[in-house]
C-alpha cells in the first residue's frame, strides 16, 4: 500500500469533517440559515400585510372621493334647483307687482275720467244755468234768443274745450 498524498488529503478532509460535527458548525449553519429563513418569511409576511393595509386604505380613500365627489355633485344640483326656484318666484312676484301697479294706474285714470266727465257735467249745468238767466233776461226777442243760445253753445264748446285740455 502507498500512502502518498491523495491519501493525505482524505485523511485531513475527514479530520476537518470530524472537527466541524465536533464542534456542531453544521448545526450551526442550519439554525443561522433557518433563522434567516424565518426572519425573511416574517418581512414578507409583514410586506404582505402592509400591502394588504395600504390596499385598505387605499379603497377607503377612493371611496371616500368618490362619496365626496357625489354630495359635492349634488349639492351643486341643489343650489341650481334652489337657484332656479329663487328667480322663479322672483319673476312671479315681478309680474304680480307690474299687474298690481297697472291696475292701479287703470283705477287712477277711471277717477280722472269720472271727475272730468263730474267736472265737465258742473260746467255744462253752470253754463246752462248761467245762459237760462240770460235768455230769462233778455226773454222775448227771438233773434236775441237764438243769438244767446248760439253763444251759450259756444261757451259751453269753449269750456269744455278746456276741461279736457
Amino acid at each position: 500500500m502507498i500512502i502518498d498524498a491523495t491519501f493525505w488529503v482524505s485523511i485531513s478532509f475527514l479530520i476537518f469533517i470530524g472537527v466541524l460535527i465536533y464542534f456542531k458548525i453544521p448545526q450551526k449553519v442550519v439554525n443561522a440559515l433557518n433563522e434567516s429563513i424565518d426572519s425573511i418569511k416574517s418581512e414578507v409576511d409583514n410586506a404582505e400585510s402592509l400591502k394588504e393595509e395600504s390596499k385598505n386604505i387605499l379603497s377607503e380613500y377612493e371611496k371616500k372621493i368618490s362619496n365626496a365627489k357625489n354630495e359635492v355633485k349634488e349639492m351643486i344640483e341643489a343650489a341650481m334647483e334652489e337657484a332656479d326656484k329663487t328667480v322663479l318666484k322672483t319673476n312671479e312676484d315681478l309680474h304680480v307687482q307690474m299687474e298690481n301697479r297697472k291696475k292701479n294706474t287703470e283705477d287712477r285714470i277711471k277717477q280722472m275720467k269720472n271727475q272730468a266727465l263730474k267736472d265737465i257735467k258742473n260746467a255744462s249745468v253752470k253754463i246752462s244755468i248761467q245762459a237760462v238767466e240770460v235768455l230769462l233776461k233778455n226773454s222775448l226777442d227771438k233773434n236775441k234768443l237764438n243769438k244767446i243760445f248760439d253763444t251759450s253753445i259756444e261757451d259751453t264748446k269753449s269750456a269744455l274745450k278746456r276741461k279736457s285740455t
